[in-house]
């Protein structure tokens, strides 16, 4: 996988490629290996109580768009009472726009039907959705009245997800995208854990050690 990764300046995290993924198939494996498959991050923030899976991406990326369906997979299998959840990144100023879209499209209530279609309108159909203005057209085909767009997208709240964003993928040593995070602890991505298939399964892997971990 070719990663760029450009150092954070400033609490803003800058030009960074999207890492390239695998999307060959591999045979499972069963010798998963921290530091080969899988990073054990330095400073882990496991919320209490809970297993959550994070998906750290961007609209932007072409790579987290062919993952999508990976990432529902994901979901899928999920041991009952694990939650997923997405975080978008912005490794550049082009991106700030869809991060921003992302928390608006949440906290409207549409993301379930729009986080997909708005993968489909940048990289399969091509649509120059790059401005907050442009993106408020796109969300008033799916019933959001652009001026509710638009000021939920300027909003303090929407200013706070972007902040936390920020701190938090600099906690978890983000390099590129897409990147599964496991209960703020673990960090891996389909090169490191040999194609997209493999991420699925070493991800539930993990969900699964820290859920027998609880346990104890």
């Amino acid at each position: 996988m070719l990663k760029r990764l450009m150092f954070l300046l400033a609490g803003v995290l800058v030009v960074s490629a999207c890492g390239a993924q695998d999307n060959k198939t591999a045979a499972a494996k069963t010798d998963w290996k921290e530091g080969q498959h899988y990073i054990v991050l330095t400073k882990p923030t496991p919320t209490a109580g809970k297993v959550e899976v994070t998906e750290v991406f961007s609209y932007a990326c072409s790579h987290c768009a062919h993952f999508q369906p990976y990432a529902d997979q994901l979901k899928s299998k999920l041991p009952a009472g694990v939650t997923f959840s997405y975080m978008p990144v912005v490794f550049n100023p082009s991106w700030e726009p869809l991060a921003r879209a992302y928390y608006v499209a949440k906290s409207l209530g549409v993301l379930d039907k729009t986080h997909q279609a708005l993968f489909d309108a940048l990289h399969r159909d091509h649509k120059p959705l790059r401005s907050i203005e442009d993106l408020a057209g796109f969300y008033a085909g799916h019933g959001v009245d652009p001026k509710t767009f638009i000021s939920t997208a300027q909003s303090f709240v929407v200013e706070g997800n972007l902040s936390q964003g920020r701190e938090r993928a600099m906690a978890y040593q983000i390099e590129s995208t897409p990147t599964l995070v496991i209960n703020g602890k673990y960090r891996l991505d389909s090169a490191s854990a040999g194609g997209q298939n493999q991420a699925v399964e070493l991800a539930l892997w993990l969900v699964n050690k820290e859920l027998a971990a609880a346990k104890k």
